[in-house]
């Protein structure tokens, strides 16, 4: 059955996500580190995934899959699935590398929380 699908609209952009990528740097002793750096803020929507086998053994180590939506733009198309988002003081990581919708106007992307 296929599942009708209603496009987003701007006005359902309802949360602020920060799109964080990672940088890596030597510390003093010379030891590579990892840091995830500020891009900048882009309004988003989150659907929250339920049902599934995988989404339910997702529930079950605490993690909470979730599809985000932001507008597509010169900052959102740089998003890769070695990035994270921080939505609401919680940082998830980016699952998959973004999808662009069907008119090109939004990004999907799936991300876990952690």
């Amino acid at each position: 059955m296929l599942r009708s699908y209603k496009p987003l609209t701007a006005g359902q952009l309802t949360k602020r996500a920060t799109l964080l990528m990672p940088v890596e740097y030597l510390d003093e002793d010379r030891q590579p580190i990892q840091r995830y750096d500020d891009q900048g803020t882009v309004w988003c929507n989150v659907r929250w995934l339920r049902g599934g086998e995988s989404v339910m053994q997702a529930r079950m180590r605490a993690k909470s899959p979730a599809i985000v939506t932001v507008r597509a733009s010169s900052l959102s198309r740089r998003v890769t699935s070695e990035w994270r988002m921080r939505i609401d003081g919680r940082d998830f990581d980016v699952k998959e590398h973004p999808r662009e919708s069907d008119d090109r106007a939004f990004f999907e992307v799936l991300v876990e929380g952690k």
